[in-house]
């Protein structure tokens, strides 16, 4: 709902890009980026790229940090073409996915 500033110009009470607090929009991000790459890591198994920066056993941590890293590009892009901020978190787990599964298909 629009309100008048001392200008007499309107602004919106609430910025698209602010509905949620800088902090919980974090928060969500990463439980998204870890949560998609433990999944990920859970479904998909360790690929050729995996084993070699892991080495031969799976690690669930590396699945979650490239998970994360997804995660925070996907919301960030989201955010730079004027989505709101809701929309920036399903950029988030489209951001996930894309970046694990390109990981997972370097060769």
């Amino acid at each position: 709902m629009p309100i008048a500033d001392r200008e007499g110009e309107t602004q919106h009470k609430e910025d698209a890009n602010m509905s949620l607090s800088p902090v919980v929009s974090f928060l969500i991000v990463l439980a998204i980026g870890v949560g998609g790459g433990l999944v990920f890591d859970h479904f998909a198994g360790p690929g050729w790229f995996k084993r070699q920066v892991a080495g031969a056993m799976p690690s669930m941590v590396t699945s979650a940090l490239v998970g994360v890293a997804g995660a925070f590009v996907g919301f960030h892009l989201a955010l730079s073409v004027a989505l709101s901020a809701d929309a920036g978190l399903v950029g988030a787990a489209l951001g996930t996915a894309a970046v694990l599964f390109g990981w997972r298909t370097v060769r």
